[in-house]
């Protein structure tokens, strides 16, 4: 089989053969046909999180896929060979940039009936991310006033489409050449990141989702209303998700004083401020499949790449400019 790997140095992606995957008594064996692109994954190429998420090397990247059910575990019983499916595998699992993948099943869904395979391709991680910002972590509210950041991008052009939904005025930072698409997604007021502050303009929101970090974040921290929250999904990581991914003592002081000057702020605004680092839900994913056929949420496709040239393609997203996600297809 190949796949798309990285190696114990770190060198660039390089196309290997690899084993084929073993499936599980609840895994769904999938032929991959897209898979989705992530800054994520050029992050991990890069060692960025190789303390929090301490993968063993060599490494399949990917975290985003849309393909079609070529068998199933003894267990299974939501999915049959010829099915076509969608996912973003669990993060010990990634490793779309590859023709087969064994998915548990648990994070699979059939994807939207509507969908293409590269639409299908495009949405699972950042999907999933807008629904755990926007409805677990966010509960957003009718009537309620939210800020999307970089909403030409692919989490916020789900994100800017899913608030919407959800009855919130939203607000988004897009450059002046993007404007008229993220009105198009259902954007009430666009700022000009190139030449408008946010901060100058925006006061009393209710939510901020951050995918910027830095600065940013804490100009984002303080056009909140009192009680309002704050989503970052580029950090810093906070206490919360240090417990929650069971890091040890050493990194869990590591990540409270990353993240004390953020909290500080939090405090002093009396406002609130959380890290996000989505999972994997196939549960979550059938929703957004059903939304997407009833016309709710589109897949927003900006460049398609042949699998031959993932290498190309992952460097592709360090350049920016592509709206929405960008995909790669993979044949055989």
């Amino acid at each position: 089989m190949r796949a798309f790997i990285i190696n114990k140095y770190r060198e660039p992606l390089r196309e290997a053969d690899i084993a084929e995957p073993i499936v599980g008594d609840r895994d769904v064996l999938v032929r991959v046909e897209a898979a989705g692109l992530n800054q994520l994954d050029d992050k991990i190429r890069a060692g960025e999180f190789k303390q929090v998420l301490p993968y063993k090397l060599p490494l399949v990247l990917g975290h985003d896929l849309a393909g079609t059910v070529i068998r199933t575990g003894s267990k299974v019983r939501d999915f049959k060979p010829g099915d076509e499916v969608y996912a973003r595998p669990s993060t010990d699992r990634i490793g779309t940039f590859a023709q087969r993948i064994a998915v548990a099943e648990d994070d699979l869904a059939l994807k939207p009936a509507t969908a293409s395979m590269e639409e299908a391709g495009s949405l699972p991680l950042v999907a999933l991310t807008a629904w755990q910002a926007l409805v677990e972590q966010g509960n957003v509210q009718p009537g309620q006033k939210v800020l999307i950041h970089a909403g030409a991008g692919g989490v916020g052009s789900i994100a800017i489409q899913l608030a919407k939904y959800l009855g919130a005025t939203v607000a988004t930072t897009a450059s002046g050449s993007n404007a008229d698409f993220v009105r198009g997604l259902g954007a009430d007021i666009v700022i000009d990141y190139r030449n408008q502050d946010f901060e100058q303009l925006l006061t009393g929101y209710d939510l901020a989702l951050d995918s910027i970090g830095g600065e940013n974040l804490e100009k984002s921290l303080r056009i909140l209303k009192p009680g309002g929250k704050a989503i970052g999904i580029s950090g810093p990581p906070d206490p919360a998700f240090a417990r929650k991914a069971g890091l040890n003592p050493v990194l869990r002081l590591a990540v409270a004083v990353l993240s004390g000057k953020v909290r500080r702020q939090v405090r002093k605004l009396g406002v609130s401020y959380e890290f996000l680092f989505m999972r994997a839900s196939g549960d979550q994913l059938r929703r957004i499949s059903a939304l997407v056929d009833a016309g709710v949420l589109r897949p927003v496709v900006g460049e398609v790449f042949d699998f031959n040239h993932t290498p190309q393609a992952l460097e592709s997203l360090g350049k920016g400019g592509i709206r929405g996600k960008a995909v790669i297809t993979i044949a055989g």
